[in-house]
């Protein structure tokens, strides 16, 4: 905790989205001395959210899924962070704001980032309550709303967005999502008119149709009108009539410049506060940082410039010099899973420009490079379809072609691009959100960076829009930094490769794969991925010989530990689905032996606090009831959650319910390198959040779409599709084959989301594998799920059937005829909870203390 100096001077920030939060860090960061107390006013009532990734939230509608790390200052008592409350005035003689609910606020400097609003054309009809912008969370929440009830009325409903430029194409994918049919209306001849040209237009529009999204290009749209169903009647150029249940302006924004119009502050030509490039405006005392700036006349509406104004924002308090350095506008981007990327001069504006096009409509590609008249230096470039190469050539604009510029943009032979980092000078901007350099890399680097996660701590590169992370990989191995792939110091191959000396040698036991492929006698890294690789290729109990020493505390007593040493029971309810019978038992063995019960987001009953010893009393209780170990204690399948789907619901498309059980018994036991868990929802409402797991499944009304790659956790991820439409048995096949890659090739303790990042080739490569099968190995991947549907058998049932098995429950915590002095319980509303009187004694096994606290307990 810091506390204010009698010197500190007070700078208020009218507007706390992605630029305002990015100068209040810069301004913390770099004031060592104190010298500014930070006064944060903002008018939504959410701390700044990543406004870039909004559309993520129609995939979970968790608002804190969007939260930027350190959005509330937590601990820092010189900054202080209001919501909800807008400015009405400044007053700028008496350096006072006066705000919504009639309170006033004096500041010494005052930073404006208010941003932009979306701008809604005077059409007749367009404040009909159906209509709407895509701006904030409450406005995704309003369209949610309204898709819901008309798709109550019309489950082909569709929905309309004004706007074809990159917001009007991420409001038709939330429309899509929601169960909309989109309708693109775009006034210009072609989609996304301000990044690509004319042919790549064609390109993405044909890309786009092919998606089931319609596309009405160059016509405005004349009149909206309210219709009696309660839908709209929307009327496109002179007498297009469309049906529509609701409409979304994404026709552009507007800088939020009002407060200062009133305030008499210099207002740009084109609207926007009139700065300099010290972002100062006409007032001394006022700055203007984001989309609200017009620096020297211009407004610059990407995120890369705003960061670079409230850099220079905050430098300009601490007495600095800093001057805005430009903006670079490129960008690159995936709408509706179509890679698009343009980048410089794009459109070839410079004289005596010429253009360099490779066009493959057949595989829905285009490549435009815009070079200059001498055919020496990149001008700028635009990709449709795929855009691997944007990386590496928006470094290179303004630079001397390193090459003949058709291979550029064309593949290798051996598949990958014809340019690498090498290619790339040390001033070339490899991350333009955060301005940092090719030489800067290097230098950290060289500095002893070794990683990727390295380097974005110590030079904020890929930590913003992250399509630069790809290249920071390239620049560590291009400065022969070598990045290993040995699992641990005992094995110089990755798991992957140790996985494939498993399957190939036969042998079966940890002791003759380190004789063999190893060394020394092991380590808390090895032991348990190979018990886990062993697990996973074959039907063997894991507490059967040897495999049993390997196990982690988890695995070697089939059961959770908790905090205070005892232990939680499980059992399986495949996709939520539950006999009243079995709530009884669960109900009876929980009052029997005064465990505590929790309802999970899994779709399942945990019973907290048993003994070692009380482990095999309760599950034979519940085995005998007719229920199974839910392995909430594996790396391994733990739940597919559910909604009540086409049974119960009115708007279930398909049998979500069965779906869930099948796949959860067709997958139960299924070890892997790290916890799987999935979703399946019977409609695009998505109530089973099946987007946020690693296998999410939702219905449609021809069949199944399957995501995959969905983590919740410390860094949330979103599913993304893999396949649509899929008939049941097609789905369950791409299923099976996604997972047995993923358990092949994925690293220890690496969930589904960091694989499909890392892989190379990402989402497409693992969609040729599993969809294309140009691996040719869907066969084999098939038939070793068959493998594994065959031989499971409950483990605790194993366990309960074997003496040499049960000898090893044994409790030396908390046993009936030996208490832990340094452990009690005491009732908190009818729960059970432990209370530590002292250090606890805590039976151990191979797993890391550091592992057990943040992976045991994480259901």
């Amino acid at each position: 905790m810091t506390t204010a100096p009698t010197r500190t001077r007070t700078v208020v920030v009218v507007g706390h989205g992605m630029v305002g939060h990015r100068f209040v860090e810069a301004l913390r960061t770099r004031d060592a001395d104190d010298r500014w107390r930070v006064v944060i006013l903002g008018e939504e009532s959410d701390a700044a959210y990543d406004r870039v990734g909004l559309s993520s939230y129609v995939g979970t509608w968790e608002r804190g899924d969007l939260a930027l790390a350190g959005n509330d200052y937590a601990g820092d008592d010189l900054v202080e962070l209001r919501l909800g409350n807008a400015v009405t005035r400044i007053d700028r003689d008496e350096r006072t704001l006066t705000l919504a609910d009639g309170a006033q606020l004096a500041y010494d400097a005052l930073v404006l980032a208010t941003g932009s609003y979306a701008f809604v054309p005077p059409v007749p009809g367009h404040d009909a309550d159906n209509c709407h912008v895509y701006r904030t969370l409450d406005d995704l929440d309003a369209i949610r709303a309204d898709a819901q009830t008309a798709l109550e009325r019309d489950p082909g409903a569709v929905g309309i967005v004004v706007g074809g430029g990159l917001l009007g194409l991420e409001a038709a994918n939330a429309l899509r999502q929601l169960g909309l049919r989109p309708h693109v209306v775009e006034y210009n001849p072609r989609l996304m008119p301000q990044q690509v040209d004319e042919a790549g237009g064609e390109h993405l529009a044909r890309m786009v149709g092919e998606l089931g999204i319609d596309v009405s290009l160059g016509v405005g749209t004349s009149n909206i009108e309210t219709a009696d169903d309660g839908g709209l009647r929307v009327t496109l150029g002179e007498d297009t009539v469309v049906d529509a249940a609701l409409l979304v302006f994404a026709a552009g924004v507007r800088p939020r410049d009002e407060l200062a119009r009133d305030a008499g502050l210099d207002i740009a030509e084109r609207g926007g506060v009139l700065t300099d490039l010290g972002c100062a405006t006409s007032d001394p005392a006022i700055f203007a940082i984001g989309e609200v700036a017009a620096i020297e006349g211009v407004c610059y509406g990407l995120v890369g410039p705003g960061y670079a104004t409230a850099e220079v924002v905050a430098d300009r308090l601490l007495e600095g010099d800093a001057e805005f350095p430009g903006a670079d506008l490129s960008t690159k981007l995936k709408l509706l899973g179509v890679d698009v990327a343009s980048f410089g001069d794009a459109h070839g504006r410079t004289d005596g420009a010429l253009n360099v096009v490779v066009s493959d409509p057949i595989n829905g590609t285009y490549a435009k490079l815009v070079l200059s008249d001498d055919a020496q230096t990149l001008l700028g470039g635009v990709l449709v379809g795929d855009a691997s190469t944007y990386g590496l050539l928006r470094p290179l604009v303004g630079q001397t072609l390193p090459g003949d510029p058709v291979s550029l943009i064309s593949p290798a032979t051996d598949g990958s691009p014809g340019i690498g980092v090498g290619a790339l000078g040390d001033d070339a901007q490899i991350c333009s959100c955060n301005d940092v350099s090719k030489g800067t890399l290097c230098a950290a680097i060289a500095d002893g960076s070794c990683t990727v996660a390295d380097l974005k701590k110590c030079t904020g590169a890929g930590t913003a829009c992250g399509s630069c992370v790809p290249l920071l990989s390239q620049i560590l191995a291009d400065s022969g930094v070598e990045q290993s792939t040995s699992l641990c110091e005992h094995f110089d191959v990755s798991r992957a490769e140790l996985f494939e000396l498993v399957r190939a040698s036969g042998i079966r036991t940890f002791s003759g794969l380190i004789g063999r492929f190893g060394t020394g006698t092991g380590c808390d890294i090895c032991k348990p991925t190979v018990a886990s690789i062993l697990a996973s290729t074959s039907s063997d109990h894991i507490l059967g010989g040897e495999q049993a020493s390997l196990q982690d505390t988890n695995d070697a007593f089939l059961a959770n530990i908790q905090r205070n040493g005892t232990y939680s029971v499980v059992p399986r309810v495949p996709g939520g689905d539950i006999t009243a019978e079995h709530l009884i038992l669960i109900g009876e063995i929980a009052r029997d032996f005064g465990l505590y019960t929790k309802i999970t987001g899994g779709q399942r009953i945990d019973m907290f606090g048993a003994t070692v010893d009380q482990l095999p009393q309760i599950w034979q209780r519940l085995v005998d009831g007719g229920m199974e170990s839910g392995q909430a204690y594996g790396k391994s399948l733990r739940t597919v959650k559910s909604c009540v789907g086409s049974d119960w619901c009115r708007y279930g498309q398909q049998d979500s319910v069965q779906l869930a059980i099948d796949l959860e018994l067709r997958y139960r036991g299924l070890r892997s390198p790290h916890k799987i868990k999935m979703g399946v929802s019977g409609c695009a409402r998505e109530c089973a959040e099946a987007r946020g797991k690693d296998v999410g499944v939702i219905a449609t009304d021809k069949g199944w779409n399957l995501y995959v790659g969905g983590n919740g956790g410390m860094t949330p991820r979103h599913a993304q599709l893999l396949a649509g439409d899929l008939d049941t048995a097609t789905l369950v096949s791409y299923v099976d084959r996604f997972l047995m890659y993923y358990i092949r090739t994925a690293d220890r303790l690496q969930r589904t989301a960091a694989w499909l990042e890392e892989i190379d080739g990402g989402l497409d490569h693992v969609r040729s594998v599993v969809v294309d099968d140009s691996l040719g190995l869907a066969a084999d991947f098939e038939a070793d799920m068959a493998r594994h549907v065959e031989g499971y058998e409950c483990e605790w049932k194993g366990v309960l059937n074997d003496p040499d098995k049960l000898s090893r429950f044994v409790s030396f915590v908390n046993a009936p005829d030996t208490p832990d002095p340094t452990v009690s319980f005491t009732s908190n509303n009818g729960r059970k909870v432990p209370v530590l009187l002292g250090t606890p004694t805590v039976l151990t096994a191979a797993e890391p203390a550091a592992d057990l606290a943040t992976e045991g307990n994480l259901r």
